[in-house]
């Protein structure tokens, strides 16, 4: 795993525009049934960028998971994780979801993005509408929730405006 400080990440992201998205409760005390109904839905992703948007809390099992990998690291606002493996990436993806942490969860195809809230919802976003039918289907099969009719809207500060 790599950690990276990546300037812009978060805001590019919230100004970008997804055909679709679907939004699932986060079920904090099933992530190993939900992280990989997630990653077996498409392709075997090999490699995955987790970027830090906030945290209200110490996000202690990431900084673990940071120190098992690596010799130190902080967390702040625009900071990647990369993981390269599948049992990385979906260490990774458990271990985020775990943490009070909003999030930015990118595999390398980017069939598919994954945006998190410390609010414990999960949205899912992509370009076209049979991958993210893929994933919602896989999380339905294995009971998960699904939040119908929302819509996370991002609000970009008048700060971020002029960067």
């Amino acid at each position: 795993m790599t950690i990276s400080n990546t300037p812009g990440t978060i805001k590019k992201f919230k100004r970008s525009a997804w055909r679709s998205q679907v939004t699932f409760r986060t079920p904090l005390q099933k992530l190993d049934v939900f992280v990989p109904a997630i990653l077996s839905a498409n392709e075997p992703i090999k490699e995955a960028t987790v970027t830090i948007d906030q945290y209200a809390f110490e996000p202690k099992n990431t900084l673990a998971l940071i120190a098992k990998h690596m010799a130190s690291g902080q967390l702040q606002r625009d900071t990647s994780i990369t993981a390269i493996g599948h049992d990385k990436v979906r260490e990774l993806l458990r271990t985020a979801f775990s943490d009070w942490l909003d999030f930015l969860f990118v595999p390398t195809l980017k069939l598919f993005v994954i945006y998190a809230d410390h609010d414990e919802f999960a949205s899912f976003y992509a370009n076209t509408k049979s991958n993210l039918e893929r994933i919602k289907l896989s999380l339905l099969a294995k009971g998960f929730e699904q939040v119908r009719d929302y819509e996370r809207k991002f609000q970009v500060s008048r700060n971020e405006n002029e960067n």
